[in-house]
């Protein structure tokens, strides 16, 4: 399966992103995060928000290895419902073992630019 079927849907230009005065950003005052930062609602998710977030993290433009293990994190989480091995996916991406850590500060920040749910505290522990 390729990147772009991994990305389900594209913004409409006009559509812009914005800041709440609690740090967290919403795109349209209606794409909700929690307090850890994660998507309410997973479907709500796309490229532009993924690039945007990446960009208010200080990750800058995404390449595409983090294109790659974005698309893993999704299709996985698809599949199974949960985390993977995190070095399984940088096989998957033919990466080096620690691309997770070389392209997101920590896997919660890939598994949260993914658009994917809240793990829970146990998850999260183990990112």
């Amino acid at each position: 399966m390729g990147i772009q079927q991994l990305i389900p849907r594209r913004q409409a230009s006009g559509e812009s992103h914005r800041h709440s005065n609690a740090g967290r950003c919403e795109m349209n005052a209606t794409t909700r995060f929690d307090d850890d930062g994660f998507l309410l609602d997973p479907e709500e998710w796309d490229w532009q928000l993924a690039s945007h977030l990446a960009r208010h993290d200080g990750i800058g433009e995404l390449s595409d290895a983090h294109w790659a293990v974005i698309g893993e994190l999704r299709r996985h989480y698809r599949g199974c419902g949960g985390l993977p091995a995190f070095g399984h996916i940088c096989h998957l991406c033919h990466l080096g073992n620690y691309c997770l850590d070389q392209l997101f500060s920590t896997p919660k920040e890939a598994w949260r630019l993914a658009g994917l749910p809240n793990p829970g505290e146990e998850a999260k522990a183990y990112m």
